[in-house]
């Protein structure tokens, strides 16, 4: 099929360049020149294991292709799939006006195109409330009065894992109520090893916030029993290692982790949503504003664990929210350097895959909003990062990082991952955590 891609953020870049890799004529739209010039010379927009290794292939092949003009990329193309970004507003709402915008430039030029194909298909991507598709993007298109179907496929791709995850979901999932739509989005994302589950919109919307308040729910009950265990005594890791062996009743081992706070550009915008969302209906979800609160004060347990300590530098190792990614978007580590900075300290930050000079769209603009010093504070090696520093905190287990650890010996360790390894916990300045 040839498949055009709006947006070539995260979620974009990947689902193009995997379905590229299938054969596939795919066809990334963005506003950002610099993603569409990337792109175009065979560079992912994005940090991700495997990412660079298959757009290269692709666009060399010939089958992935990036441009800023809609028409080039609908001329001809049987789907689109939505992957622009649906962040917070103020109020914890989501801001669908990406998604509004997108529809509205799909619909006006589908619609004025000479050689389109009888049935194109318009599928939304992105996170979105129930009923996006259905009272906004439906509309929409039907104004012009266009044959395109619509669906929901929600994308279960996690940042550092995503081309993995692609090929190897944990199902597909596809919420439409035309039969036409459902055949075609079954051939073009379905799996020979996983079922392809054909749901009302809606379901699908819901499913991926579900999903995501559930990681998120995960994440802050490890934390919460972190909290409840260290005064006794007791290893929470252990306790939750044995907990996860148990797959029939506890699910899998994924999240289920004592940490840091969860973070990231999905789970704490997902849980505003729902929150919001339960506002407007006179639910309570006591549970997931638990959750909320629960991250927050394991935040501020790591704040005070390090203004506890001796002196006023600090060597911060890892700043993205999570290890093989370079996004910031509201990273626990990017709120823990503010709130430090705001303290007085002095930091010094290494990241093994931050590079400020390679950010782009809402992650650079996160960035400069959030840590604009920030290319002040990098360094580009952890061994230059601990330089001085009295207190490590540390959240990316890197091997160079736990090199440079073990070289070093700071005078203080705050381990913010629980993965550095025996030889970094036997350190006589090393603290977990939570244990």
């Amino acid at each position: 099929m040839k498949v055009a891609v709006f947006g070539l953020g995260y979620v974009g870049t990947v689902t193009a360049a995997c379905l590229a890799s299938r054969g596939h004529e795919v066809w990334g739209v963005d506003v950002d020149i610099d993603k569409v010039n990337a792109v175009g010379r065979g560079l992912s927009t994005v940090i991700e294991p495997g990412l660079d290794e298959l757009v290269a292939e692709t666009t060399v092949a010939g089958a992935l292709h990036a441009t800023t003009d809609p028409a080039e990329a609908l001329s001809g193309a049987e789907v689109s799939l939505i992957c622009v970004g649906t962040p917070s507003l103020e109020n914890g709402s989501t801001d669908l006006s990406f998604v509004r915008r997108c529809t509205e430039v799909i619909t006006s030029t589908v619609a004025t195109l000479p050689n389109r194909v009888d049935f194109h298909t318009v599928v939304v991507r992105s996170t979105v409330p129930p009923g996006t598709v259905d009272e906004i993007v439906r509309p929409l298109l039907d104004a012009e009065g266009i044959t395109i179907g619509t669906a929901m496929c929600p994308e279960f791709l996690r940042e550092g894992s995503g081309v993995a995850d692609f090929f190897n979901p944990p199902f597909t999932i596809i919420g439409t109520s035309d039969e036409r739509a459902g055949e075609m989005l079954s051939k073009l994302l379905g799996t020979h090893d996983q079922p392809v589950h054909i749901v009302k919109t809606r379901t699908a919307e819901a499913l991926k916030y579900a999903c995501n308040a559930f990681h998120a729910t995960k994440v802050a009950f490890a934390n919460e029993m972190a909290r409840v265990f260290r005064p006794l005594g007791v290893d929470p890791r252990e306790v939750m290692e044995l907990f996860c062996q148990d797959q029939q009743l506890n699910i899998s081992p994924s999240y289920l982790r004592p940490g840091f706070a969860f973070g990231g550009p999905c789970l704490p915008k997902d849980l505003r949503a729902l929150l919001h969302l339960g506002r407007m209906n006179s639910v309570d979800l006591p549970l997931l504003l638990g959750a909320t609160s629960s991250n927050d004060v394991c935040f501020l347990r790591a704040v005070d664990r390090v203004i506890a300590g001796p002196g006023m530098t600090v060597a911060m190792l890892g700043l993205s929210f999570k290890a093989s990614s370079d996004d910031l978007r509201e990273s626990p580590n990017v709120r823990l350097a503010e709130t430090l900075i705001g303290k007085g300290y002095e930091l010094r930050i290494h990241d093994p895959v931050v590079n400020p000079s390679n950010l782009v769209g809402t992650n650079r603009q996160y960035v400069e909003t959030k840590l604009p010093h920030l290319r002040r504070l990098l360094f580009d090696s952890p061994d230059e990062a601990l330089e001085g520093a009295q207190t490590a905190v540390v959240s990316s287990s890197d091997p160079s990082v736990v090199a440079a650890l073990l070289a070093a010996a700071p005078p203080r360790t705050i381990d913010l991952t629980g993965r550095l390894g025996f030889a970094v916990e036997a350190l006589p300045g090393y603290h977990g955590v939570g244990w």
